[in-house]
């Protein structure tokens, strides 16, 4: 659906419940695409882009309203690693946010009116080393350096028209104070959701200190966690909610753990779409899943909500 004449999403939260979709890099591997790369999931969007629309496809079938661009690991310095130079990666950002665009045309071609947005993934410093550091921050760089790292795609990625940028798994409130600087301005809104261990950020920063920044930015429409374990979800949501006053988005992981040297995810699932209710009792309004969360638990999601 075309974006200029949906409600905004920040008007639709103010009404009820979002629902997310889930983790990009699972549906890609689902279809046999092979993930192990520095780049992880933006690759395809040099090698194959019609791949990553089809991922966004499956969740809007599946119920999702929000396709989260395949942008996460895509920077100019992780791309250029590859050999590909400032003006193609400008252009590899930039189609992130198309690719959506063309899979939600494409869900209204078959049948799917309700309104459907795009939000740019701008995933954590963490992400471009690729070592899994966006699970622990501290990565010993100033809030001014890691402005200059993010507002460079940041720009791009907003002047590609996403509905919302999802500041995303950030680890540490140092990274998130270089977030909201960038942020402010762009006239695009965001949502800003750390990575967590219980009550406190990757890092290790309680969550009420981490929150509060982000009640002062108009930008903000949402605040909240993401790629968690789920049973961390409902304390953070709480505290979101009170420190804010703004709307909670929430997507955590299926409960697995990841093992970054191994680049493989290890355990058992504890994600269930029982769980959701309780999040939104709590004050989620934008709901979904992260990493090992696919289309089928994305329609858990939607049922559950519809009938809670």
């Amino acid at each position: 659906m075309n974006s200029s004449i949906s409600p905004s999403l920040a008007d639709t939260l103010a009404a009820g419940t979002v629902v997310l979709d889930g983790g990009m890099s699972n549906q890609l591997e689902s279809a046999g695409h092979d993930l192990s790369d520095e780049l992880w999931s933006a690759r395809l969007l040099a090698e194959q882009p019609e791949a990553i629309a089809e991922a966004h496809l499956a969740y809007f079938l599946a119920g999702a309203d929000v396709a989260i661009t395949a942008s996460y690991q895509a920077t100019f310095e992780g791309f250029a690693r590859r050999g590909i130079g400032h003006e193609e990666a400008a252009r590899l950002l930039a189609l992130s946010v198309g690719l959506a665009r063309t899979a939600a045309r494409r869900a209204g071609d078959t049948g799917v009116g309700r309104p459907l947005w795009v939000a740019a993934s701008v995933g954590p410093y963490g992400a471009m080393l690729a070592d899994g550091s966006e699970y622990r921050g501290r990565y010993g760089l100033s809030v001014d350096e890691l402005e200059r790292f993010h507002r460079p795609r940041m720009e791009v990625l907003a002047a590609a028209g996403p509905d919302v940028l999802a500041l995303e798994t950030v680890p540490d409130a140092g990274e998130a104070a270089a977030l909201l600087r960038v942020v402010r301005g762009l006239g695009v809104p965001a949502w800003l959701s750390y990575t967590v261990d219980g009550m406190h950020t990757r890092a290790g920063q309680p969550l009420e200190e981490a929150f509060a920044p982000a009640a002062d930015v108009d930008e903000v429409i949402a605040v909240g966690v993401n790629c968690c374990a789920p049973q961390d979800v409902e304390p953070a949501v709480e505290i979101a909610a009170r420190v804010t006053g703004k709307p909670v988005v929430v997507y955590p992981n299926s409960g697995e753990a990841w093992d970054a040297e191994a680049r493989a995810w290890t355990g058992r699932s504890r994600f269930g779409a029982e769980q959701v209710k309780t999040w939104r009792d709590a004050g989620a309004r934008l709901i979904g899943g992260c990493c090992r969360v696919g289309p089928e638990a994305i329609t858990s999601i939607r049922e559950t909500l519809a009938t809670a």
